[in-house]
């Protein structure tokens, strides 16, 4: 069903198709505000038992036996057995949020069952990503002889090498996509390979290292720690996996077990994030909690995140949250300066996104650490798949890409691995390494690729409107029903709603000179909305005057001294 599109200010946006009959079938069958019931049509929720099947969550229908994953078995009998071996196991994790929260979890899972327990997390610069052959002759003179990768090891065919003559039984447990084979280890836990019979395929690092657990806990008879609970939750919504299926399932579960029961290390968190609430969303955990667990990692030791994230002791989860706290906000004046160098270099025609339909951007003073968070940033600003490169002084350009749904980069990169030292991720996000000399190379055939396999339509800026509301239809009721549809995120996002022919009630205001915030007018109500990063608005809704509009906007609630509003968060315009 093709959608009717329209040019808005910035977007081109995808109108939602409207089946009024169906609308209202949905609305009454599930006492659903029309808006609500629209949104789930369009987002293809058509028939009764799909619609109740994304509702209604539960264990039974969503949750398969970890035992259907490939290896995982294997892999907790040879825990059992180091266990009753008091052998010596080593977590290896990685530096980011997902590494962070899978080594924590092991950790906290392994330690109550008296394991001979210990955990590695890489240095992003001096170690790099990964495990290494290094590490693992390291951890053989120390005696070990089992190894378990969390969030990382898919494509470490050197180092499973290494353990096996080092009679170190290694396991993977990892959730990126294998490049075709896979190292010979002792057990590979990954649901992406294409013999695992495992239905949900989408985890992050985290959710594989959280089955492992959960069959060794099971064979136990034991009941997991309430605390793996909350380190799923915030390493699942935090790598920026669907939010659908399983992982839907257990970021709801985690939401409801965190509005009861507050660690430590989460009540600091909220703190300095400024989230004064009781009952959190996945919202609040992607924008305000995760990123600072992944400025750590970013910035300093990632094992201080590891300790920090299973501590309690208060005074000490106290210090960390607050070299945290700044660490973050060090984190985002970098980000600030690294994405106002590219867009400097877009501006003076050194990067060309529109000619080359990429932005391909490099330094020696851009720390490695962010640079995925600005690739991210540019994609929404310019709608163009991109790259950013760390040069190092040995002739090295280490980066990150984020892509567009139209274009898969992981595949584009596998492609081009004649020209790569190393690579790895998903579709729409992945890491890489290549000699500098060849940047310039994979650049003019990454741009060749997606010329040749998109369509300027594939390569305009759109959004997808989910439905059709008056601003009559914002009330306490609605935001109920929006709840039905929550944890938002990847493959769930907030709803984008469709409000037209509303009017200026007084002249829009400019909040810091980049953020739009006016009062709209229409069905006999004032509402406020604000856009954040668009000031190129203000002139032109001053020049259109009294005359009627259409935004594209998120709905959202407002608590403040204890009133509770429904606001709008603008997206974009449309001049009628």
């Amino acid at each position: 069903m093709k959608r009717t599109t329209v040019q808005g200010a910035k977007y081109m946006w995808l109108l939602p198709e409207e089946d009024k009959k169906q609308i209202a079938d949905i609305a009454s069958s599930y006492n659903l505000s029309f808006p609500i019931a629209q949104t789930l049509l369009n987002r293809g929720f058509t028939s009764r038992e799909s619609i109740q099947e994304f509702l209604f969550s539960s264990y039974e229908k969503d949750v398969a036996d970890p035992a259907l994953m490939k290896d995982l078995q294997k892999a907790v009998e040879r825990i059992e057995q180091a266990l009753r071996n008091n052998e010596k196991i080593l977590i290896f994790g990685d530096y980011d949020v997902d590494g962070i929260t899978s080594s924590a979890l092991m950790m906290i899972s392994l330690l109550p069952l008296q394991a001979q327990v210990n955990f590695f997390l890489p240095h992003r610069v001096r170690d790099g990503y990964g495990i290494s052959t290094k590490v693992v002759e390291r951890a053989a003179e120390s005696g070990y002889t089992v190894i378990i990768t969390v969030d990382n090891g898919i494509t470490a065919f050197e180092p499973a090498l290494k353990a096996k003559e080092c009679g170190i039984d290694l396991i993977i447990t990892d959730h990126h996509r294998p490049h075709g084979h896979v190292p010979d280890a002792y057990a590979i836990v990954n649901p992406n390979q294409d013999d695992c019979t495992y239905p949900f395929k989408a985890f992050a690092g985290v959710g594989v290292a959280f089955k492992l657990i959960s069959l060794l806990y099971q064979r136990l008879g034991k009941e997991l720690p309430n605390k793996a609970y909350e380190l799923l939750l915030l390493g699942t919504i935090a790598d920026v996996v669907p939010l659908l299926g399983e992982n839907r399932f257990w970021v709801r579960y985690g939401l409801h077990y965190v509005s009861k029961v507050e660690s430590l290390s989460l009540k600091a968190l909220k703190s300095n994030g400024k989230v004064d609430k009781v009952v959190i969303s996945a919202t609040d955990i992607g924008f305000s909690i995760a990123p600072q667990i992944n400025a750590l990692g970013r910035l300093e030791d990632p094992r201080k995140g590891v300790k920090f994230l299973i501590g309690s002791d208060a005074q000490e989860v106290k210090e960390v949250a607050q070299v945290l706290f700044e660490l973050n906000e060090a984190r985002k004046a970098i980000e600030r300066s690294i994405f106002q160098d590219v867009v400097k270099q877009i501006e003076s025609g050194i990067v060309n996104p529109e000619r080359d339909n990429i932005i391909i951007a490099s330094s020696r003073d851009w720390p490695p650490g962010v640079i995925g968070l600005v690739a991210s940033r540019l994609v929404a600003a310019y709608g163009k798949p991109t790259i950013l490169l760390h040069l190092t002084h040995d002739g090295i350009a280490k980066g990150s890409c984020r892509s567009i749904p139209e274009f898969n980069m992981f595949n584009a990169l596998d492609a081009s691995r004649d020209l790569l030292n190393q690579f790895g991720g998903h579709s729409l996000a992945a890491g890489l390494s290549l000699k500098i000399d060849n940047v310039s190379v994979l650049k003019e055939r990454l741009s060749a690729m997606i010329t040749k396999q998109l369509t300027p339509f594939d390569l305009s800026q759109k959004i997808t409107l989910d439905a059709h509301v008056c601003l009559s239809d914002l009330n306490q009721k609605f935001m109920q029903d929006m709840r039905h549809l929550e944890p938002f995120g990847h493959a769930n996002k907030s709803p984008l709603f469709y409000v037209h022919d509303v009017v200026l009630v007084q002249k829009p205001k400019l909040l810091k000179d980049v953020h739009l915030k006016c009062m709209i007018f229409a069905d006999g109500v004032i509402k406020p909305v604000i856009f954040f990063n668009r000031p190129e608005l203000y002139e032109q809704l001053i020049a259109h005057g009294q005359e009627p509009f259409s935004i594209a906007a998120e709905v959202s609630e407002n608590n403040w001294n204890g009133r509770t509003s429904v606001e709008l968060m603008g997206l974009d315009i449309r001049l009628n």
